[in-house]
C-alpha cells in the first residue's frame, strides 16, 4: 500500500513556461445544463492518512476556502467531444503528435505486432501510432457504443481548448477537491471510508494482480459509462476511478507555494499540471490515488488512455 508508484507514468516529456495553445475557430456561449452548482465554504483539504504519498504533497490537511461554481456532474464524453470537434476542426495533440500511450492490454493483436516502443519504468504504456480519442486503442479501434464513456487520450492543451469552445474552464485544484468530497469532511473517498461499502462497487478500479489481470468485479475492464455508480453530495459522478482528471494548477509539492488558502490557483508556473481522481488502472498495491486528496501530475502535451476532465464555471 505504500508504494510510491504512479499508476500513469507515462509522458510525451513536456513543455515548461507558457503554454501554446491552438484556438477552437467558435465558441459557444456557456450551457449550464449538466452541471451542478457548487456552494463555496470551507474544507480541510489535504490528508493524514498513513498510506499516502508525502512526495505528492497530500500533506498536510490545511483549511482552504472556495467561492461557488458550477461543475460538469461527470467527465466530459466522447459524444460531447466529437460535437466540439465537428465543430472547430481542432486537431488534438495526439492526433498531431501521430501516436499516444495505450494500456498493453487493450490493443489488437494486429496493433500489438507493429507496436516498437514501451515505457520503460512502466512497461504496460504502449506507445502506439494512430491512437487518439477516436482511436482509444489504435488504428483498428473506434468509439462506437462508447459514446456515453470519457472521452481519452487528451492533453490538458486539448482540456483548456475544448473549455474555451464550451465557454468553461478546468476546475483549480481546491475547487476539485472540495466538490469531490461532496459535503462529506475528511473521508477517503467521495462516498465515505469504506471502499465497497456492502460489498458493493462505488468506483471504476482496478480488480486483482496488476497490471496481470483486471478481474473487472466492479463491472468494467477499461473506461465506463459516465455516470456509472452512484453520485456524491453535489450529485457529481465518478470522482473516483475510471480516468484521472486535468486540474488548471501546476503541480507543486509544496504546500506553501499553491497560492494560499483562499480559491487558491498554484503557481504561477511549472513543468506538470495536476491531475485528480484516480484511473481504472489503480490498485491499492500498486497506486493507491483514487482516494480524495491523492493527486499526481502530467505534463501538458501528454495523453494517455486513462487521462480525461470535466469542466468548471463561474458563478
Amino acid at each position: 500500500m505504500g508504494n510510491k508508484k504512479s499508476c500513469f507514468a507515462a509522458s510525451r516529456g513536456g513543455t515548461q513556461g507558457n503554454i501554446q495553445v491552438a484556438e477552437p475557430s467558435k465558441t459557444n456561449r456557456m450551457d449550464k445544463q449538466g452541471m451542478a452548482f457548487i456552494p463555496g465554504g470551507k474544507f480541510l483539504m489535504g490528508t493524514d492518512y498513513k498510506y499516502s504519498f508525502p512526495e505528492d504533497g497530500e500533506k498536510p490537511i490545511r483549511e482552504v476556502e472556495v467561492s461557488s461554481f458550477y461543475m460538469d456532474i461527470h467527465a466530459v464524453t466522447n459524444r460531447k467531444f466529437q460535437k466540439f470537434i465537428k465543430d472547430t476542426g481542432y486537431k488534438t495533440e495526439a492526433e498531431r503528435f501521430g501516436w499516444s500511450f495505450v494500456f498493453y492490454q487493450y490493443m489488437s493483436p494486429k496493433t500489438a505486432k507493429k507496436v516498437t516502443q514501451r515505457v520503460e519504468s512502466t512497461p504496460w504504456w504502449w506507445v502506439v501510432k494512430g491512437a487518439c480519442w477516436k482511436r482509444p486503442e489504435g488504428p483498428d479501434s473506434n468509439i462506437y457504443g462508447r459514446m456515453d464513456h470519457p472521452v481519452i487520450h487528451v492533453s490538458w492543451n486539448d482540456a483548456i481548448a475544448y473549455c474555451r469552445w464550451a465557454g468553461k474552464r478546468l476546475p483549480s485544484e481546491a475547487e476539485w477537491e472540495f466538490a469531490a468530497r461532496g459535503r462529506l469532511e475528511q473521508k477517503m473517498y467521495p462516498w465515505g471510508d469504506e471502499l465497497t461499502p456492502g460489498d458493493k462497487h462505488q468506483c471504476n478500479i482496478w480488480q486483482g494482480k496488476f497490471p496481470i489481470k483486471d478481474q473487472a468485479e466492479d463491472g468494467y475492464a477499461g473506461t465506463c459509462p459516465v455516470n456509472a455508480y452512484s453520485p456524491n453530495g453535489y450529485g457529481l459522478y465518478n470522482m473516483a476511478g475510471n480516468v484521472w482528471e486535468w486540474s488548471s494548477d501546476w503541480f507543486t509539492n509544496r504546500v506553501g507555494k499553491r497560492g494560499g488558502t483562499k480559491n487558491p490557483r498554484g503557481p504561477k508556473k511549472g513543468e506538470t499540471k495536476v491531475m485528480r481522481g484516480g484511473s481504472y488502472l489503480c490498485h491499492r498495491s500498486y497506486c493507491n490515488r483514487y482516494r480524495v486528496a491523492a493527486r499526481t501530475s502530467n505534463t501538458p502535451d501528454s495523453s494517455t488512455g486513462n487521462i480525461g476532465f470535466r469542466c468548471v464555471a463561474d458563478v
